[in-house]
């Protein structure tokens, strides 16, 4: 009997030696790292360092300017300043800034993070080449590559002070990529127009000779025309692009000399002189400075605005300039834009010499008599229609009558039926100077240029000279703002346009 007690006492110790011996190798097991859906050394970074107690992860980045990094999804939706990393553009990611601390790298923002420990070299450049390569996840997934891009809405916005057309995704209002425009002597991207099968946009400069075409559906340009070599070899003030219904040509306006008016092939990107006027074919007898441009509902018969009037104007079959009229327009006429039904055009008419007296004039188009004349804020500039809801928003860069501090600037939505002003949106706005609509989101784009150095300070600096500025998002149902972001941007916002209206 005390043999078998013995037995039992010693088996006991042994199994319990045994049980004791494995839990304790178990708890020794490494966690698995959660990765966040980043490449391993991207995430190394990004999740060790920046996502700990307080900062962006999901317990506190809604404190932490609403940027939360603990996953690769999670940093495409921006935070409250919009896109912190944009695939590809290492210029323009401002993640890379407050992770940067050598200026010769790049740049490097006032405040460089919260990091306990700054980065390393070498951990920078892993963050710096990993957008470089367009900041793919661990599987190589580059952000907004779906859906196809032939159904993607986006919005497109010249950068005047940067040579750069910012790409935004409709659907997250992000900046989901900038493409490089112009060169050195093609400078300030001033329009951008898409033609309406949503493929193409087309971009002149202010400060060069060139029109250049980018295909949407890859973001990269494919064509350009010389209209410089119309204008007796001018170079430009190139202003607005109007494409023709069907788009298969458009039709560009240039204040070089006393004006030019010239029509493009879209196709074959070359000039159709027959259809254009410049100081050869008439320029100089009395179409000075011309800028917004607009057409009727069969394209055969045109409308520029000018310094002191609106010209409208017709060829014949063989090019010969058949029709002129000259149509009366206080103001200094800036923009001009159609009714859908072509039964009206309104006229932005800005009136350098008083702020007071700017106003938005409304003609019939087939008499092309003066309806209404429509007080504004100061120096309204572009226009854009809501056709599903009858409404036409005017960008009023000017307006000294924004009531939140340090704020200038407005949007005057006016019925364009009734031609009552229906509501002056008084926003988040510091010179806005150009308003898109998307139809099929139900948004409204308003980019402000912060071009004034008394304007807000910039959130940080980007690797081109001048201001940023900013775009904010409206919601066209209610006339309020979309969300609670300020989307910041290079240098100079100043035209934008939407890809399917």
């Amino acid at each position: 009997m005390k043999r078998l007690l013995t037995y039992l006492l010693v088996f006991t110790i042994i199994a319990a030696t045994c049980f004791t011996s494995c839990v304790h190798k178990t708890k020794e097991l490494p966690t698995p790292f959660d990765d966040g859906g980043y490449p391993a050394d991207v995430a190394k970074i990004l999740i060790n360092k920046c996502t700990y107690s307080g900062c962006h992860n999901t317990a506190s980045y809604q404190n932490a300017a609403g940027l939360q990094l603990d996953t690769w999804a999670h940093l495409f939706k921006g935070s409250v300043s919009g896109a912190e990393v944009v695939a590809y553009s290492t210029q323009y990611s401002p993640l890379l800034y407050y992770t940067n601390t050598d200026p010769s790298l790049g740049v490097v923002a006032t405040n460089p993070g919260h990091l306990d420990t700054p980065l390393t070299h070498d951990e920078y450049m892993v963050l710096y080449n990993w957008v470089a390569k367009g900041a793919p996840d661990k599987n190589g997934n580059i952000p907004f590559a779906t859906p196809v891009p032939d159904s993607r809405q986006k919005i497109y916005l010249t950068l005047q002070g940067c040579g750069l057309i910012a790409v935004i995704d409709g659907a997250s209002r992000q900046v989901m990529r900038y493409i490089p425009i112009g060169n050195t002597a093609n400078l300030s991207p001033h329009d951008v127009e898409i033609s309406g099968d949503g493929n193409f946009a087309y971009v002149p400069f202010y400060n060069g000779r060139l029109v250049q075409k980018i295909d949407v559906r890859t973001d990269t340009v494919v064509g350009s025309v010389d209209v410089g070599s119309v204008a007796l070899g001018g170079t430009g003030l190139w202003s607005i692009v109007s494409l023709s219904p069907l788009d298969t040509s458009f039709m560009v306006s240039g204040t070089i000399g006393n004006g030019c008016l010239v029509q493009v092939n879209t196709n074959s990107m070359q000039i159709n002189p027959r259809k254009s006027i410049d100081q050869l074919t008439g320029g100089t007898s009395g179409f000075p400075s011309p800028h917004g441009l607009a057409y009727n509902a069969t394209y055969d018969t045109f409308y520029a605005t000018l310094l002191t009037n609106i010209v409208k104007y017709a060829f014949n079959s063989a090019g010969v300039l058949t029709f002129t009229k000259f149509i009366s327009a206080t103001g200094n006429p800036h923009q001009i834009e159609m009714t859908p039904d072509h039964s009206k055009y309104f006229v932005t008419c800005p009136d350098p010499t008083s702020s007071a007296a700017s106003t938005v004039r409304v003609y019939d188009a087939k008499t092309d008599t003066l309806i209404k004349s429509i007080a504004v804020g100061a120096k309204p500039q572009e226009m854009d229609i809501s056709p599903s809801r009858g409404l036409l928003f005017v960008a009023c860069m000017e307006d000294a009558f924004n009531p939140l501090l340090n704020r200038r600037g407005s949007v005057y939505v006016i019925d364009y039926n009734t031609l009552e002003t229906v509501k002056i949106i008084y926003g988040d706005f510091f010179q806005p100077h150009d308003v898109a609509v998307d139809e099929r989101d139900g948004l409204l784009y308003i980019p402000s240029r912060n071009a004034d150095p008394t304007g807000p300070a910039p959130h940080h600096a980007t690797s081109c000279n001048g201001r940023p500025g900013w775009y904010s998002v409206y919601d066209l149902n209610t006339l309020l703002p979309a969300d609670n972001k300020r989307y910041d941007v290079p240098v100079d916002p100043y035209a934008i346009s939407a890809r399917f209206k």
